[in-house]
């Protein structure tokens, strides 16, 4: 690795730790380039501004689990196998990156023109396909009626929400951090029946 990426590296490492823990309002400059071990003025050579490296840590963080999803959403599986690995896969990558949700979230209510940012991005999720299959299998007798986009967002408000709501769904179950991982584990499975059972015919 040349030096110029490593140093690049080592700058949105830091920069990464620091957002995701303070946000972009609270994270500052001198902060990242201390983590990254380098002085404000070469933080500054690469990005020149906080937004300019925020937005590529978000970019970063973001191609991390879009081409995924995007892939899942895009193959030629049925709906059911869709809602049963889009399921999984979601739940195994967050349970690597549980910061991940909250700071998507967060930043982009805090700016929501940013996604049309991410949009340009190769690999965001598009739904096209996904809606014309449920459609089909709809018309075919396989799924009872259901509006595609009303199905996607049930998918994933069913897999983000124990992630966003981790310590208020704690406490109202009185799990421990190792139970909590047991049942997080557990919804690999139990969203994915949940959902096909409440679509199929």
């Amino acid at each position: 690795m040349k030096k110029e990426d490593s140093t690049e590296h080592l700058i949105l490492d830091a920069a990464k730790e620091i957002f995701q823990s303070k946000g972009m309002d609270g994270a500052r400059m001198q902060e990242i380039a201390d983590k990254a071990g380098i002085n404000k003025a070469m933080l500054h050579y690469y990005y020149r501004s906080k937004q300019l490296l925020f937005e590529a840590v978000f970019k970063n963080v973001f191609s991390l689990l879009a081409p995924q999803l995007n892939s899942i959403l895009n193959d030629d599986s049925s709906v059911e196998t869709k809602v049963t690995n889009f399921t999984a896969d979601y739940t195994a990558f967050m349970m690597k990156h549980p910061y991940l949700p909250n700071f998507i979230i967060n930043e982009l209510n805090r700016n929501e023109d940013f996604i049309l940012k991410l949009q340009e991005q190769t690999g965001f999720p598009n739904l096209e396909k996904f809606k014309v299959q449920v459609a089909t299998e709809i018309n075919s007798g396989t799924l009872k009626p259901i509006d595609p986009d009303q199905l996607f967002v049930n998918i994933l408000a069913l897999n983000i929400f124990p992630f966003l709501g981790k310590p208020l769904i704690k406490a109202l179950t009185k799990k421990d951090d190792a139970s909590y991982a047991a049942f997080i584990t557990s919804r690999k499975t139990e969203v994915a029946t949940f959902i096909i059972n409440s679509i199929k015919m």
